[in-house]
């Protein structure tokens, strides 16, 4: 990985050409210096370049000669290929805000963090899960793009002093989206977030997202029960909506009434009834879960269980013969039984209505391109942790024109499915809240099995599921 750092642009010279005139032109800003903007090019006519680009750049051109390896490489290590051509992208190029959303669109983004600082605005794009710096934008263009966020939002551009969260309807050509908008008081103004919302439900299947063979239809059997709830932890970001959506996919037929309530909808789906929660008129979760109970429902998705009284709303909605679906902050398919003992939920109703528990979290996947083979050292590995005998050797993460130098190309899912059997009923009734011996005579695979399983499979690296490891 050391040797991609010579290919990084810093981000005041890279945003100085969009990825669509890096990639068609074959350009690579090298240094603006008394109004002339240096670019690095593999081409052969290096003259008819300049002319043109001093056009469309507003600005006097020097070309500097550049291997085409090269070239290659500062493209795929600063810049990405995007889905919408050229003439399309130009639409936009008055308009920072719309330009900046499309981008991150066609980049797979799912946020976009705005984060000002003394004399600059950092822009940056989640990719793959992790964030990298896109644009600068000067301290004095910052407000005038905050407020004109909060405009399209719909919230109070005169007050600077609270978070705010709004949302903005996104429309691309054919393709619209939304947006859920978060604004932070900072020292030096507003950080904005923009979670981009994908509305397209075609992906979303429950055979894609991760589960083995055996998870899948563990799943699979605990969906098919007419009463019960069925929770998935995990932290933000780790995918549980996406699961849930998939399992709402899966239910919806016509002999059944589904109804959620989600706090964003993320995603929408024909034949679901949808409701958004509106917490500044009450209409919060426990609120939507009393009017759900009156609307002959089959099946109930609850976007998230925050607090006691949506516990104990969920817990209603599964005795009185409804299938239940909900997401919780847990670390642990079992941690969750714990959690909801701490929300007041009375043990014997809990062993009386959960039928599943499970955990997720989204991993990283290494770049089938140039991943490499290292033999396994215990300093790889957390301090204390057991390394199987079958790991002689793992993959790492290199980097390539192919995966943008990252190492990585796309995320998994990975699972802890815990069914809540009588055994594991009798053993919350009575609040034992240890079941280590359980779960190795069971076999039940946990998420830290699972972080391994894709280490030996060379799907992932060490320094990747980590944090699972060192989980002990």
């Amino acid at each position: 990985m050391s040797t991609t750092k010579n290919y990084e642009i810093p981000v005041h010279l890279k945003q100085m050409i969009t990825s669509n005139q890096a990639f068609h032109y074959r350009i690579i800003p090298v240094v603006k210096e008394e109004g002339i903007l240096h670019l690095k090019s593999d081409t052969q006519q290096a003259n008819a370049l300049q002319k043109e680009l001093t056009i469309i750049l507003g600005c006097e051109i020097a070309i500097v000669e550049e291997t085409t390896e090269n070239i290659q490489a500062y493209l795929a290590f600063n810049y990405r290929k995007t889905t919408t051509s050229s003439s399309e992208k130009l639409q936009y190029e008055d308009q920072f805000l719309q330009k900046l959303i499309a981008t991150a669109k066609d980049f797979g983004s799912s946020d976009i963090h705005m984060e000002p600082y003394e004399k600059f605005c950092r822009v940056r794009f989640r990719l793959d899960g992790k964030l990298k710096e896109q644009y600068t934008i000067s301290s004095t263009e910052y407000p005038q793009l905050v407020n004109q966020i909060k405009i399209q939002s719909g919230l109070d551009i005169s007050q600077k002093r609270l978070a705010q969260d709004g949302r903005i309807t996104f429309k691309e050509g054919t393709d619209e989206f939304d947006i859920r908008v978060s604004t932070m008081p900072t020292l030096y103004g507003e950080k904005i977030v923009l979670r981009l919302l994908n509305r397209n439900t075609q992906e979303v299947s429950l055979n894609e997202l991760g589960f083995t063979q055996e998870e899948i239809h563990e799943y699979r059997e605990a969906i098919k029960n007419p009463q019960g709830i069925i929770l998935i932890s995990g932290p933000t970001g780790s995918g549980k909506t996406t699961t849930l959506y998939a399992t709402l996919k899966e239910l919806n037929k016509e002999t059944t009434n589904i109804l959620t309530i989600e706090d964003p909808i993320e995603y929408t789906l024909q034949g679901i009834n949808q409701v958004q929660l509106r917490e500044d008129i009450e209409f919060d979760f426990p609120a939507a879960l009393r009017a759900f109970l009156r609307q002959d429902p089959d099946i109930i998705m609850v976007g998230e269980i925050r607090d006691d009284r949506t516990a104990g709303m969920a817990i209603k909605a599964a005795l009185t013969g409804h299938l239940v679906l909900s997401t919780i902050h847990t670390n642990s398919a079992w941690a969750t039984i714990s959690r909801l003992i701490d929300m007041k939920v009375p043990a014997f109703l809990l062993a009386n209505t959960i039928t599943m528990s499970i955990a997720q979290r989204l991993v990283r996947k290494l770049c089938p391109h140039c991943k490499t083979k290292k033999k396994t050292e215990s300093k790889d590995f957390p301090a204390g942790f057991e390394i199987p005998e079958a790991i002689e050797q793992h993959y790492i993460a290199v980097g390539c024109n192919q995966c943008y130098h990252t190492g990585y190309m796309g995320r998994k899912a990975i699972y802890e499915i815990l069914p809540i059997t009588k055994e594991l009923e009798t053993a919350i009734r009575h609040n034992e809240l240890q079941i280590d011996s359980y779960l190795e005579k069971r076999n039940i695979n946990t998420l830290q099995h699972n972080a391994i399983r894709m280490v030996l499979n060379g799907e992932t690296s060490v320094e990747e599921v980590y944090a699972l490891l060192a989980d002990n």
